[in-house]
């Protein structure tokens, strides 16, 4: 399985930035901030801006956090935003402005997680560790169980699936990576494409007919239109494409519905994603 995966990969994978050689490790950090619930296609664009402003986490360090919320613009989820800004920091203060090499110690950096500080670890640097991300999950669901959808996840369990199919430490780097490209383009969620698939005779779930196993993914996320987190976006929005904090009355201009509306003021206060200057002010952080 791992040498037809690695094959499959050298030969299909994508050409994104940060697998360029020369991408350096803070590149590489900023992208899987990035990357968390967003697609690919939206983040390239906003990756080299991002990049071209703040080259190093010295650079973003000095820069104030509303100003990072500025430059998040539309990408969602912007509380990344702020701990993309806290990790900067972090790099600066503890590692003499360096990313960490080590799961460990990019454990301790603010916002980063078990997935991140591996991916980091593995692809930058070259750990032998698993990698696990939703993608993964789903290969190994099919190919290993039989499942024709992954289970909620499960930080231990999903770890030692993956770590007990890594190949030797040379090419482990490599196979994590190939088995979450083969996730993303070809054991998809919703059309499979196995006619394409490099593992496809040895996969659990084709030798078992395609069983459906039900769905026992993540359950579907929430409505965005009309819902709180839009509320919260309008609002975000006024205070970012202003050059000066704004009045509440602006604020009540964005959104129609003033419970939502104030619903959304309170959640972005208590998320540090905006600040009070005055009663009636309020400003990017």
């Amino acid at each position: 399985m791992q040498d037809q995966v690695i094959s499959w990969f050298d030969e299909n994978g994508r050409d994104l930035p940060w697998r360029a050689p020369e991408f350096t490790p803070w590149g590489a950090l900023v992208s899987e901030f990035m990357l968390q619930q967003t697609p690919v296609a939206r983040v390239v664009p906003k990756l080299t801006q991002w990049l071209a402003r703040w080259a190093t986490p010295a650079d973003l360090a000095v820069d104030s956090p509303g100003e990072a919320v500025r430059m998040w613009d539309k990408l969602g989820y912007p509380r990344r935003a702020l701990w993309l800004h806290a990790c900067a920091v972090a790099i600066v203060e503890k590692f003499d402005g360096n990313v960490p090499e080590t799961v460990d110690a990019l454990l301790t950096l603010p916002g980063v997680g078990p997935y991140t500080a591996r991916a980091i670890a593995v692809f930058v640097f070259g750990a032998h560790e698993p990698v696990v991300d939703t993608n993964i999950r789903r290969v190994i669901a099919r190919h290993e169980h039989g499942q024709s959808d992954q289970d909620h996840p499960n930080t231990a369990r999903d770890l030692a699936d993956m770590a007990a199919l890594l190949p030797e430490p040379s090419q482990s780097p490599r196979f994590n990576q190939a088995v979450m490209e083969l996730g993303a383009l070809v054991c998809t969620a919703r059309a499979p494409r196995c006619e394409v698939c490099p593992i496809a005779s040895s996969c659990a779930w084709r030798s078992a007919g395609y069983p459906d196993t039900g769905a026992r993914g993540v359950p579907k996320q929430a409505r965005y239109e009309g819902s709180d987190r839009q509320a919260r976006g309008a609002v975000l929005n006024v205070l970012r494409e202003a050059a000066h904090p704004v009045s509440r009355d602006e604020i009540d201009e964005c959104w129609s519905d003033a419970p939502q509306r104030d619903r959304a003021v309170a959640s972005l206060l208590r998320d540090g994603l905006i600040v009070l200057v005055d009663d009636e002010v309020l400003a990017l952080p």
